[in-house]
């Protein structure tokens, strides 16, 4: 898998990555149209300001995503550099383009639960499989970005009271409920996003403190074919020098070195941590 990755031109690399750009700002806009705005969950973004104006005024939707979209993203340019490129101004252009396509299709839930939740899901898809690509859908992550040079807020912080204005805003123009249901799908958005960009593999990174160290690397590498690394370390209580070994391993793998450890040194002392991604030679690189 990895020799077909490698194999690839830098040509179709690209047109790969603007290929992810556009299906998944297509992804965030049915999502849009079908879950999100029937129920008028405005769960931040731009997309959220469009569904309170829709309810407001009655403006097209794709129109007003236009409207925010473009001027931020030259904005974003202008101030802070030419980084967002051509994948940023086609998840600009191109996700209001599809939110006006599919403007007539039918809503596939009224309830503003399911709304909630399964545009949070689709949104959340689309998003990260358009970060996947190196892209961006613009809109308030470039507004987030201009408050944070500008106030050395955080980052995170920033994104939070843009979104967080925009929920408020949707709890007084609608209702608290639709506000709190907004809440719902900014938070399914989020774990969604990191779900695609890291994915359902867990891998488990393990520490050992063993007195038989080279009985439990040997074992280790031989049997359960792992790399494993030794790490200089000192006792707290005596100050002796006491070398930890670690080692990263599938989830699937965790109860077989558990084991193979046992059998070896009954006393180690192990400590296990999810790792999140991990990348290297033994592990899928994505």
């Amino acid at each position: 898998m990895n020799r077909r990755r490698n194999s690839r031109t830098p040509a179709i690399e690209k047109l790969i990555e603007y290929a992810y750009v556009a299906v998944g700002s297509a992804i965030v806009a049915i999502a849009f149209n079908v879950f999100l705005l029937p129920n008028e969950v405005a769960s931040g973004g731009v997309s959220g300001i469009s569904t309170i104006l829709k309810g407001l005024f009655g403006w097209e939707p794709a129109y007003v995503q236009w409207a925010f979209n473009i001027p931020l993203f030259i904005t974003g340019v202008l101030i802070l550099g030419r980084q967002y490129g051509v994948k940023t101004l086609i998840g600009t252009a191109f996700l209001p383009l599809i939110v006006y396509l599919t403007r007539e299709w039918e809503p596939w839930t009224l309830e503003p639960l399911l709304g909630a939740l399964f545009g949070g899901i689709g949104v959340g898809l689309g998003l990260g499989i358009v970060f996947r690509g190196k892209g961006s859908t613009g809109g308030t992550d470039l507004a987030a970005q201009i408050l944070h040079k500008f106030t050395n807020m955080s980052l995170g912080k920033c994104v939070a009271i843009i979104d967080g204005i925009i929920v408020l805003s949707a709890a007084a123009v609608f209702n608290i409920e639709k506000g709190l249901y907004a809440l719902i799908g900014l938070y399914v958005t989020s774990k969604t996003i990191d779900l695609i960009q890291v994915g359902l593999t867990r891998s488990k990174m393990v520490m050992i403190i063993t007195e038989k160290q080279e009985e439990v690397k040997a074992s280790i590498i031989h049997t359960m074919d792992r790399g494993i690394t030794r790490l200089s370390a000192q006792g707290g209580y005596t100050d002796s020098e006491r070398p930890v070994l670690m080692c990263v391993i599938d989830q699937s793998e965790f109860t077989k070195l558990k084991q193979l450890v046992k059998d070896i040194d009954p006393k180690a002392f192990v400590v296990v941590m999810d790792a999140s991604e991990v990348l290297g030679e033994g592990f899928n690189l994505s």
